[in-house]
């Protein structure tokens, strides 16, 4: 059930990303960086859901600025997830373990800022300026957090299942 009030999505936040961070804590380089299925490792995982932060926090400030909105990004859409996924982590492949942790760190930070700063009626009151859908902020915020936390640990458990 998705968070409605700022309060909720703020605890949501911080639990389901402390549980990912320890998780990852003891994970090897040499394990993080071993490609699995599709091509991808865990480093991938991490630093993807670092840059879908990004994305995000940039979707809501074009909206804000009144201007267009790009889902997921300039030059993809939505249905060419795939692609623009195996474009990032291309573009993310000289990125190690340890600046893949940083980044993800880095960018929860961020938006455990974001939600803290934005008040309820900010995050809820209605659908995100730019954002295509009914969406309020704060699913858009759960979406690129808490949720995209919950399922890239359930790829690494399962990823160190197979290890």
């Amino acid at each position: 059930m998705p968070a409605t009030t700022q309060s909720d999505l703020l605890a949501v936040t911080q639990k389901e990303f402390a549980k990912l961070e320890k998780l990852i804590a003891g994970i090897a380089p040499e394990n993080a960086l071993r490609k699995r299925e599709e091509e991808t490792s865990i480093k991938d995982v991490i630093a993807h859901r670092a840059h879908w932060i990004e994305l995000f926090l940039g979707w809501y400030a074009d909206g804000q600025a009144d201007k267009e909105v790009h889902f997921p990004a300039p030059g993809y859409k939505w249905s060419e997830l795939k692609r623009y996924n195996a474009d990032l982590r291309q573009a993310q492949s000289d990125l190690d373990w340890v600046g893949a942790k940083d980044m993800l760190r880095r960018n929860y930070t961020r938006l455990e800022t974001f939600i803290a700063d934005h008040s309820e009626q900010d995050l809820y009151a209605g659908p995100m300026k730019g954002g295509k859908n009914a969406w309020t902020p704060g699913r858009w915020a759960e979406a690129a957090g808490p949720s995209h936390f919950r399922s890239a640990a359930k790829y690494i458990r399962a990823a160190l299942k197979g290890t």
